[in-house]
């Protein structure tokens, strides 16, 4: 019934405004809605062990990205400002995402 929704979604530039990747940018690579978490390319870094498997039989440590709070983020324009997205129907009727700041469509 209650469809969560958040004021991001893949694809988006983003920059991380607390935690220990604070002023970083990426660009969003998933979004869980259930839990309210973002996945960010390059960003939030964690060790993974594997152990050995048929697909992988040497096992080993990676680095793989882990999810953020999507409230720990904000939208980046193309020029590296920060902004709050809206959203509004276009004259064809379409919803469209803008800046809040400039009123530009993302």
């Amino acid at each position: 019934m209650n469809k969560k929704k958040l004021h991001v979604k893949t694809g988006d530039t983003v920059k991380v405004i607390a935690g220990d990747e604070r002023g970083k940018t990426g660009r969003i690579i998933a979004v869980n809605l259930e839990k309210q978490k973002v996945t960010i390319e390059g960003l939030n870094l964690v060790t993974k062990h594997s152990k050995p498997s048929a697909n992988n039989p040497q096992g080993g440590i990676s680095k793989v990205e882990a999810p953020i709070h999507a409230s720990n983020v904000t939208l980046v324009d193309a020029k590296g400002e920060t902004f709050r997205a809206g959203s509004r129907k276009n004259s064809e009727g379409k919803t469209e995402r803008y800046s809040k700041k400039t009123g530009e469509v993302i």
